[in-house]
């Protein structure tokens, strides 16, 4: 049985989460509603969790000392994190020293902080399909591993990165040099490894969002959402729907990849509990064949689309899954989500056009609240709903552009 103690007494149930953008904003509110006592970590001050957490911090989360000496401070039972670049030899120190319970485990989160770890787990112990890949720490090694193998066209992704930042698409020996400078300047940190991998002619790439959950009996149980299909532009996403249709041979398929590289990244090491929670796996399909992409422990960017369409969200199932609730991945309604842009490059934004958007039948907004907006930002996302995923398409298209993001 589980328990839950009142927020902000001594017998709070404590979560804090690393990384407080907008989509642990949302994991912190789904946590608020169960009872739980939030604490916000982020690297730049008012991040969108912030804004609604208990209790909030700003911090280097790649220095170790400063990443320990808050968790030893706030005595969280479980530390969530929300993105790549954190100290994660510190958290693996108080996992093993039974200080706190890391979502899903301080080993995931240390083999999903870059590609090359969760690539080399997947292709190389675990035996999955991959695209042809080689990692490579200078332009020379680059051009040397496309010349001798890769070829054109590729894609070149920094080691450790996030939405899509760094990442390029070479379709021809003109490109290497930029794709190099690009990669090298989106990078979450400045080590100067890449990936390239061969080019894929996939027919479309999905998000699997794969829960690991406790069941009645203690188990662990593998639950799969419906299928999410996306469009990325240079890595980031822009929109995405569910449900995505697919083969059957071809959803298996990606159930069993999913499974595979879930249960492993879940396995509790030396008698710790086995890792829970939400996880996003990305695939590419062509007809029946699937090949692994990439997978975070983790709510995925694209998963914003089920506050629409499920009866819980990715984010609701990430935190019942946490503490060890039940949890339901069924599918509510066919639905869509697209992306809003800051447009500008500014402090404290406005958005006008709002209720325009919201008068396209069957849409929702979320603005994320961050108080910097850049061009190519994601500043909110609308969401729509109908029994069409295709007119869901359109109209989530259509609210989107109709925000209109500007200087104050």
């Amino acid at each position: 049985m589980t328990t839950f103690g009142t927020p902000l007494s001594p017998h709070a149930t404590r979560v804090m989460l690393l990384g407080s953008g907008e989509l642990g904003k949302e994991v912190l509110i789904a946590l608020q509603r169960l009872g739980v006592e939030t604490i916000a970590v982020d690297r730049y001050d008012n991040a969108p969790g912030h804004q609604v957490a208990h209790r909030a911090h700003t911090i280097a989360m790649s220095d170790p000392a400063a990443l320990k000496a808050l968790i030893e401070r706030e005595k969280p039972d479980w530390v969530v994190p929300e993105i790549e670049a954190i100290a994660t030899p510190a958290l693996a120190e108080l996992e093993a020293a039974g200080a706190v319970r890391v979502v899903p485990t301080a080993r995931a989160a240390r083999l999903t902080m870059d590609r090359e770890s969760i690539r080399r787990l997947a292709a190389e112990t675990l035996g999955l399909a991959t695209s042809p890949y080689k990692f490579c720490d200078s332009f020379e090694e680059l051009q040397a591993a496309i010349d001798g193998g890769i070829g054109y066209p590729c894609v070149v992704k920094p080691v450790m990165s996030s939405s899509g930042k760094g990442q390029s698409k070479i379709d021809g020996p003109a490109d290497v040099r930029k794709a190099w400078d690009v990669a090298m300047a989106g990078g979450r940190v400045s080590h100067g490894r890449v990936i390239v991998e061969g080019f894929i002619d996939f027919d479309y790439e999905i998000t699997l969002l794969t829960v690991r959950a406790r069941a009645a009996d203690g188990s662990v149980q593998t639950h799969f959402c419906d299928a999410i299909g996306h469009v990325q532009v240079s890595g980031d996403y822009v929109e995405s729907w569910q449900p995505h249709p697919m083969h059957p041979a071809a959803l298996e398929k990606a159930r069993a990849i999913a499974k595979a590289v879930t249960d492993d990244l879940g396995r509790g090491l030396d008698g710790q509990p086995a890792g829970l929670g939400l996880f996003g796996v990305e695939l590419f399909v062509k007809g029946e064949q699937v090949w692994f992409s990439e997978v975070s422990p983790r709510p995925h960017d694209t998963g914003m689309v089920t506050m629409a369409t499920q009866w819980q969200n990715e984010f609701e199932l990430h935190a019942r899954a946490i503490l060890g609730l039940p949890v339901d991945t069924s599918l509510k309604t066919p639905g869509a989500s697209a992306v809003v842009y800051g447009g500008v490059d500014a402090q404290g934004i406005v958005f006008d056009g709002v209720d325009e958007a919201l008068r396209v039948p069957g849409t929702e907004i979320r603005l994320f609240g961050k108080p910097e907006s850049f061009v190519k930002r994601r500043m909110g996302v609308l969401l729509a709903r109908d029994a069409d995923v295709e007119q869901a398409r359109v109209n989530a298209k259509r609210a989107a552009a109709l925000v209109r993001p500007r200087t104050a």
